[in-house]
């Protein structure tokens, strides 16, 4: 099969080439802005994996790109949530209208199915009761929610205009390996890397905040799943179905790392959604039990890939 990844270089994109890489029956091209982002996964695959050089703006020639593409994968976002908010139009203009051109070009490539990774803890906002069915009202606090459920929606715009299959998938917070340990995303990896480097953890609000931590080689199985899924359904959360405090959190990695650690506890922000956490019974029933591993299997694994690589 023919698979493409656009934003193929990112935390998740690396962590689904090195698995469907893993497949020889299928031919995968990952696109992302700078050839330098794939240093770390370029070694590992194979023939069956190409890397492509290639902006995702209003310039991108897509139909090119998308060329002879059966599945692809849209992954790309210009914007993070806790700052999406300070440029709204700039956002909207470089995620929204990309994005329709993104599938503009699908249509004209004869492309079969879009995946598209939207945003399980921003798209629905602080209103809904947890653990959070798909169809619950979305009532976004911040841009990058809203950016999201618009793509949503243009996705459902193509396939009745055009015939364009999609899916839409949800995740709740993934960790692991090849999550930039020093980026802005990512509580689970920030705060183990920091742990590790004996650095300050800053914790924004009293550590009451909950979200749902999924380790990304069960997030990577599940959405391939999703992928490659042939029924009705075409949305679906992804997450543990459970949610753990960022006081809990912190315990675990205290735990696995065995040292006490270096916290700091500042006044909470307004994009911070109290609780969030995901029902995945939807997925479970289309595919069977996800049976996550624990958090603290999953910090104890980030941990061991942190210090190998980064530490």
């Amino acid at each position: 099969m023919n698979i493409a990844l656009f934003g193929g270089a990112g935390f998740i994109g690396k962590n689904l080439t090195l698995k469907l890489a893993e497949d020889a029956n299928n031919h995968i091209t990952v696109v992302d802005a700078d050839r330098a982002y794939f240093s770390e996964v370029e070694p590992l695959v194979g023939e069956n994996v190409a890397f492509r050089q290639s902006s995702f703006d209003r310039n991108t020639d897509f139909a090119s790109l998308l060329e002879g593409q059966e599945i692809v994968y849209h992954l790309v976002s210009s914007s993070v949530p806790t700052t999406a908010n300070s440029k709204i139009p700039q956002e909207m203009d470089a995620n929204i209208v990309t994005s329709a051109l993104f599938l503009d070009g699908c249509v004209k490539a004869g492309v079969k199915r879009v995946v598209f990774l939207s945003s399980g803890g921003t798209v629905y906002g602080k209103e809904g009761k947890c653990p959070l069915k798909e169809d619950t009202l979305t009532k976004p606090i911040t841009s990058y929610g809203v950016q999201k459920l618009a793509i949503e929606q243009l996705l459902y715009l193509y396939w009745y205009m055009h015939g364009l299959d999609y899916r839409i998938i949800r995740p709740g917070n993934p960790y692991g390996p090849y999550q930039r340990p020093n980026g802005v995303l990512g509580a689970a990896t920030t705060f183990t890397y920091k742990a590790l480097k004996k650095e300050e953890i800053t914790v924004y609000g009293d550590g009451s905040v909950v979200r749902d931590y999924i380790y990304i080689d069960d997030a990577v199985r599940a959405i391939i799943d999703i992928a490659n899924g042939e029924g009705e359904e075409r949305l679906f959360n992804l997450g543990c179905g459970y949610g753990t405090s960022l006081n809990e959190l912190l315990s675990v990695i205290k735990k696995v790392v065995g040292e006490d650690l270096n916290i700091t506890y500042r006044a909470g922000r307004s994009v911070d959604v109290p609780v969030n956490y995901l029902d995945i019974e939807r997925y479970e029933t289309a595919f069977g039990k996800l049976n996550p591993i624990s958090l603290e299997e999953g910090i104890r694994r980030t941990a061991d890939f942190l210090a190998k690589h980064y530490v």
